[in-house]
């Protein structure tokens, strides 16, 4: 690998090829756009995250003594509709997957540059809805807005937000829309389905979900404000509506929506895994096709979020045994990628430490997914703390560390710049150490009984919620640390090469950042992926450490 005059100018790329603010808000460029929501969800990750600190800081201590009950349930809320909607559903596929899909596949561009670059303005006025109603006073009904209590009952800001969720889900539409096309129509000479990346199989399996299921949570919070406004008795058992099929209509995109949130981590893993193993992926085509199973099954298993709910027991019998077969596909990923490491020549940097947080914290959230896929068991830990510690052990300790995993791995190429490889195997630990600290002790509180939602507790789960808050702030320096590596790293950091990392791929044949149309001439494609020959990584070992000679 070459090394980089630093002393000459920097060539032409995305980031310099125009300049001025007007030449960003008007942009066609799906890498500029994939910035531009990256700043975008960096925002309201801190935001939730300030959230998520002051619902911590009140469980402190048994007594509600930091807020009134009122004001904690807008924490919360609000806490998870910024965090759900305007980052977890967004952070990959508009951000990584904005960025590398095009290129990933030997493409200039998306399909279509002007409906992305709508898709982020669509995305940031819907952010101002949520912003706005943090400024008018919040919301209480929690992030699911149960009916009939959010169409009845709160005085709080529930159209508003709704009308925030309902205008971002446009964008999450538009943006499954484009990949669809984009990998349909747009794939260079040569490359046919199962010369695709995993990562590209990821993003067409969301982009399915994403298109298929998003119109039905944008229709269910729209029912919400008529109902609030109209009274039109569709939700609300007093003038003849039932509340549980509002239940029904969010939850058969909320739980798809999971895997909105994990399916392109796991498209990540796989590209880190195959990269960092120096090895083809073990069973490319069940890995493949595992995106699609999961993304199909997925809209098949929300009623076992209903177990409690009036369901008939057979209808819970079906939904049990579907959440255990959408399992096996998550299961086939997590066996393939360790099959993939296995008497792999493994090199221990930064992105590689991601994919072992990831995939120790994904498995205990996947088996603890299992448990409450048991009617019987799920009945005792139904809205406790234990299904709070589930879900963040797949969304925070999978979404994220898959998203962390991936920008650290392909910082280099987005900004032609390398960070300080210490801090970032540091932060990597701090992470992983603190968010166990902050979520693991939850799943003894849910066994234990402690209900979520409810900001005072008896005495005796004060130890417990103490080590949970401490694990938050680890977590939240675990957090601050990348952020400031990368900020420094953008002026300081070294000037990186067209492939760092010694991987295979088409982004690591061209500039590190790329030019504006990625490709001079459009590449043609004559093997398959992840083709980790002896003689290429030989050649990659070889280059980054020139004193070992290889016989």
């Amino acid at each position: 690998m070459d090394a980089i005059d630093a002393t000459l100018p920097p060539p032409v790329n995305y980031l310099n090829a125009q300049h001025g603010i007007k030449s960003w808000l008007l942009t066609r460029d799906h890498k500029r756009i994939a910035l531009l929501y990256l700043f975008g969800i960096t925002f309201f990750f801190v935001l939730g995250g300030i959230f998520a600190a002051l619902i911590r800081l009140e469980l402190l201590t048994p007594a509600g003594d930091l807020m009134e009950a009122e004001t904690y349930n807008k924490m919360f809320t609000l806490h998870g509709v910024i965090m759900i909607f305007f980052f977890l559903i967004p952070s990959i596929p508009a951000t990584l997957g904005n960025f590398l899909v095009p290129i990933m596949i030997g493409a200039k561009d998306l399909a279509f540059p002007r409906i992305n670059l709508l898709s982020w303005y669509i995305y940031m006025v819907g952010g101002l809805f949520t912003i706005a109603v943090i400024v008018l006073g919040g919301v209480d009904t929690g992030w699911t807005f149960y009916t009939p209590y959010s169409t009845a009952a709160s005085n709080t800001h529930v159209v508003l937000t709704g009308l925030g969720v309902f205008i971002t889900g446009f964008s999450s539409i538009l943006t499954g829309l484009n990949f669809i096309v984009t990998i349909h129509r747009m794939r260079a000479p040569g490359m046919t389905w199962f010369r695709l990346p995993l990562f590209i199989w990821s993003h067409y399996a969301t982009a399915l979900i994403m298109v298929l299921g998003t119109p039905v949570i944008a229709i269910t919070v729209l029912l919400v404000a008529a109902e609030r406004v109209l009274h039109l008795g569709l939700f609300d058992p007093k003038l003849g509506g039932d509340p549980v099929l509002f239940q029904h209509l969010f939850w058969f995109y909320s739980h798809p929506a999971v895997y909105i949130m994990i399916l392109p981590a796991m498209g990540v893993i796989s590209e880190l895994v195959a990269a960092f193993s120096r090895k083809a992926i073990f069973g490319y085509n069940f890995v493949a096709f595992a995106s699609l199973a999961i993304a199909l099954i997925g809209f098949l298993v929300w009623g076992h979020h209903m177990f409690v709910s009036s369901q008939s027991v057979y209808a819970g019998l079906v939904f049990s045994f579907l959440s255990f077969l959408v399992a096996i596909p998550s299961a086939v990923k997590v066996f393939n990628w360790t099959a993939t490491m296995y008497k792999g020549s493994i090199s221990f940097q930064a992105p590689i430490m991601y994919v072992f947080g990831f995939m120790g914290l994904f498995l205990v959230g996947g088996l603890t997914g299992l448990f409450l896929a048991s009617v019987g068991l799920d009945v005792h830990v139904h809205d406790t703390y234990f299904v709070v510690a589930h879900f963040h052990y797949i969304m925070v300790g999978g979404a994220i560390m898959g998203f962390q995993g991936g920008l650290h791995y392909w910082w280099p190429k987005i900004f032609g710049r390398k960070y300080p490889e210490g801090w970032a195997k540091l932060a990597a630990l701090v992470i992983f150490v603190g968010f166990n600290l902050t979520f693991f002790p939850q799943f003894l509180l849910g066994y234990l009984g402690m209900p979520r939602r409810y900001y005072a507790y008896p005495p005796e789960f004060q130890v417990l919620n103490i080590m949970s808050t401490a694990g938050a702030s680890v977590l939240a320096i675990g957090y601050l640390i990348p952020a400031i590596y990368f900020a420094w790293s953008l002026k300081y950091g070294e000037l990186a090469e067209a492939n760092p990392w010694g991987a295979k791929g088409l982004e690591w044949t061209i500039p590190s950042p790329p030019p504006t149309y990625n490709f001079e001439e459009t590449p043609v494609i004559t093997e398959p992926p992840y083709n980790y020959t002896p003689e290429f990584v030989a050649s990659v070992t070889a280059a980054s450490r020139p004193e070992v000679e290889l016989g």
